[in-house]
């Protein structure tokens, strides 16, 4: 019976080997090279930063031509981009410790107490999280082949993640998928140049996001609850 036994635990143990599913495993991302991830389904992506744009501080005629100048952006382009929003928590502990360090060499009473005061407020607001927001505005610009571009763009996200499931990285994979990005990563860097130089001509400054950026927002977007206390990934 004890040969039977380990035996059967020999099989499950290889089963679990051959299908371990880990935040590894389930992510369509396979790599970041500079500022260039590279997908599982051999897709490249770079991702832009974009400030916000006020519409309401313009006058009318202004609006209409930021709102044409948009469209015409929109329409103009011939691959697909996706335009992210989020809503990042502000954290204020930075803040309220410049504050505090620099209360320290106020001389008059009053105005200190005032200072106080106003680092005690900041610190309530902060003690009680996900009150303040601030928004974020990304464009994250994709390439693939011709061919496959704005299919592979398309799918659907169950699509997307049960593939990223399925694929088994292997070395060959890696060093296929390589080979690949060295080939094309021009072509995305074109077109990257072309999204923000016509964000500009709207108004609206955009640039491109480094490596520790990239691996920061990553985290954020896949840890919305934990990135609150994440240090800066180098």
């Amino acid at each position: 019976m004890a040969l039977i036994g380990n035996r059967e635990n020999k099989k499950v143990q290889k089963w679990k080997e051959n299908n371990v599913y880990n935040t590894e495993t389930m992510l369509p991302i396979s790599e970041i090279r500079g500022n260039t991830i590279l997908m599982k389904d051999d897709g490249l992506r770079w991702i832009v930063k974009v400030t916000w744009l006020n519409i309401d501080l313009k006058n009318y005629d202004e609006q209409l031509q930021t709102i044409e100048q948009y469209k015409r952006f929109l329409n103009w382009l011939d691959f697909p981009i996706q335009i992210l929003v989020r809503n990042n928590y502000l954290e204020l502990s930075d803040y309220i410790n410049y504050m505090e360090d620099n209360v320290k060499v106020v001389w008059n009473d009053t105005l200190k107490a005032q200072w106080e005061a106003y680092i005690n407020f900041l610190s309530d607001i902060n003690s009680q999280q996900w009150l303040i927001y601030v928004k974020e505005f990304y464009v994250i610009v994709p390439y693939y082949s011709m061919e496959d571009d704005a299919k592979n763009v398309r799918r659907s996200r169950w699509k997307k993640f049960a593939d990223a499931l399925s694929s088994k990285e292997t070395p060959e994979k890696i060093v296929a998928r390589y080979r690949w990005y060295q080939r094309n990563w021009k072509f995305l860097d074109t077109r990257v140049s072309v999204v923000i130089e016509a964000l500009r001509g709207v108004g609206i400054y955009a640039e491109r996001l480094d490596l520790v950026d990239i691996i920061s927002l990553l985290f954020k977007e896949y840890n919305p609850d934990a990135h609150k206390d994440q240090a800066i990934l180098v």
